[in-house]
């Protein structure tokens, strides 16, 4: 009998060994190398355009030159909306960008409602700063307490008056059950229960 349970257990495990997946182990190492490619010198260049909106119509123009050394020198020009040719003139480098601009931006100038806030609210700003300057020396004010309108003054009469009348109404009716109570208990008589 034991060597039938052997005999059978030995033929259980080459069927299972059969059917096992060994593939991860069969299958070949692939070992991926990773491969990066510097980025080739810089190589000088030059290119330039036109355009326009529409054929034959020119408003707008690009060119630039490199050196190959990381230096680029270049220009472009456009038409603004108000009609005038605007050119940018730059060179960039290692060190940043340095546009040279055709026609320097104005800052806008202010209109004279404006110039008229600005400077009222400047004349504030030094009130406040001179009042604040030292606190120490500001006029202490004792705060005043907010005033009923008459309108609050009427419901307040009002209130008041229903409370007396209510008041005085619930004091008459604790007189009227204190004196059955004492009236129920003058006509009982005590029983031993208690």
């Amino acid at each position: 009998m034991q060597y039938f349970t052997s005999l059978t257990f030995l033929v259980m495990l080459l069927i299972g060994l059969a059917y096992c997946d060994v593939s991860h182990v069969l299958a070949p190492v692939i070992v991926e190398d990773e491969v990066t490619t510097l980025p080739p010198p810089p190589r000088p260049y030059a290119f330039g355009y036109v355009a326009g909106r529409y054929p034959g119509h020119v408003d707008r123009s690009h060119s630039e030159i490199s050196d190959g050394s990381g230096v680029v020198q270049g220009s472009f020009s456009y038409v603004d909306p108000k009609n005038q040719l605007r050119t940018v003139e730059y060179i960039a480098d290692a060190h940043g960008f340095y546009p040279r601009l055709s026609h320097e931006l104005k800052s806008p100038e202010q209109t004279e409602a404006v110039q008229r806030a600005a400077n009222k609210h400047f004349a504030l700003y030094a009130k406040i700063a001179e009042a604040h300057a030292n606190p120490h020396l500001q006029p202490v004010q004792e705060p005043s307490l907010p005033r009923d309108t008459v309108a609050v003054s009427k419901a307040k009469d009002r209130h008041f008056t229903l409370y007396e009348k209510i008041a005085h109404e619930h004091a008459q009716i604790a007189a009227q059950r204190e004196a059955e109570r004492l009236a129920f208990e003058a006509t009982s008589e005590v029983n031993g229960l208690h």
